[in-house]
C-alpha cells in the first residue's frame, strides 16, 4: 500500500499540456552507405534515418511549418500528438508485398481501425482484464471509477483516453501485462531507477506509444513506404503478434531513455523522439532476423 500511495503521486497528471511531436520520415536519407536488402530486392542508403530527417526539419522553415500545421490527435488532456501531413508531391518509395505479407498487414490494419467502444462486451472485458492484471488484489468498483487514475489514466473513464490509439492500444497494454508481467509492473509502479517527482502517466503513455508505432511504421498505407516499415512487415509475416511485441519493446525502451535522460513530465516529447530514433536504428541493424534480436529486447523481463 505504501508503494501504491507513492505511485499515485507520480502517476497523477495535471492540466499542463505536453505536446508530443513525432518526426515523420518523408523519404530516404541522403547520407549513409549503400545497403542491399535481399528480402525486398532493393538497394538503399543505410544510415541514421530519423536523425537526417530531424536535421532537415530544423534547417528548413518550410518543413517546420508543414509539420506544425498538421492535424492534431489528442490523446487525453495531458499529452497530445502533432502529426505531420505528407506533401502531395512527396515521392516516397513503396515496397511490394508477398500475398502472406498483404494478409498480415490487412489483419493488423483491421485491428487498428477498431475504435474503443464501451458498449461492446468484448471491450469491457478487456478493460477489466487489464485492471486485474495490474491490481489482482484490488476489486474494480466499475468501468468508470476514480480507481483508474492509479494506472495513469487521465480521469475516471479510461474510454476517453483511447481516442488516439483505439482498441488496439488496450490490446497492446493487455499483451504487455500478460507476456511480460514483471516489466509491466516495473513500469506501472516506476520501480526501477532514480525517478522524477513528476513522472509520465503509465496508461496514457502506453496509448501514445501505440499511436507512435502506427505512424512510424506507416501501417495505414496500402504498402510500406519506408525501409523500417518494410522490415517490420517481414517480421509480421513470421509472427502475428509482432506489433504487440514491438510495443512491449518500445515501452521498455522509452522508460530506459527516460531514466538515462533524467527526464520529467515536460520532457516527454524529447524522450519519445529519442525512443523513435533508437528504435529505427535497431530495426535497420544487420543480422536482425526477428524482433527478439533487437538490442532493446534484452530490457524486457517476464
Amino acid at each position: 500500500m505504501q508503494e501504491r500511495e507513492k505511485h499515485k503521486g507520480r502517476q497523477s497528471s495535471d492540466s499542463v499540456a505536453c505536446n508530443v511531436l513525432f518526426d515523420f520520415s518523408s523519404g530516404l536519407f541522403r547520407s549513409g552507405f549503400l545497403l542491399f536488402l535481399p528480402a525486398f530486392g532493393v538497394l538503399v542508403h543505410r544510415g541514421c534515418f530519423a536523425d537526417c530527417f530531424v536535421l532537415k526539419l530544423w534547417r528548413s522553415r518550410e518543413v517546420v511549418s508543414e509539420v506544425v500545421s498538421g492535424s492534431t490527435a489528442w490523446l487525453g488532456r495531458g499529452l497530445s500528438c502533432v502529426c505531420a501531413q505528407s506533401r502531395e508531391c512527396d515521392a516516397r518509395p513503396s515496397f511490394d508485398l508477398t500475398p502472406s505479407q498483404e494478409e498480415c498487414l490487412q489483419r493488423l490494419q483491421n485491428r487498428i481501425e477498431i475504435a474503443y467502444d464501451s458498449s461492446i462486451p468484448e471491450h469491457q472485458e478487456a478493460l477489466r482484464a487489464l485492471w486485474n492484471a495490474a491490481f489482482p488484489e484490488e476489486e474494480l468498483r466499475g468501468l468508470i471509477s476514480e480507481q483508474w487514475k492509479e494506472m495513469g489514466w487521465q480521469g475516471k473513464d479510461p474510454s476517453t483516453d483511447f481516442r488516439g490509439g483505439g482498441f488496439i492500444s488496450l490490446e497492446n497494454l493487455l499483451f504487455f501485462a500478460r507476456n511480460f508481467p514483471k516489466s509491466f509492473k516495473d513500469l506501472l509502479w516506476k520501480q526501477e531507477g532514480d525517478r522524477s517527482v513528476w513522472e509520465y502517466p503509465f496508461a496514457v503513455a502506453g496509448v501514445n506509444i501505440t499511436f507512435m508505432l502506427i505512424q512510424m511504421l506507416d501501417l495505414e498505407a496500402v504498402k510500406p513506404r519506408t525501409i523500417v516499415g518494410a522490415v517490420f512487415l517481414k517480421f509480421l509475416s513470421e509472427n502475428e503478434s509482432a506489433f504487440d511485441l514491438l510495443y512491449c519493446i518500445t515501452f521498455k525502451l522509452m522508460d530506459h531513455q527516460w531514466l538515462a535522460m533524467r527526464a520529467s513530465y515536460m520532457d516527454f516529447n524529447t524522450v519519445m523522439k529519442a525512443t523513435r530514433r533508437q528504435l529505427e536504428r535497431e530495426l535497420l541493424l544487420e543480422d536482425i532476423t526477428r524482433l527478439e534480436d533487437l538490442p532493446s529486447y534484452s530490457l524486457l523481463t517476464r
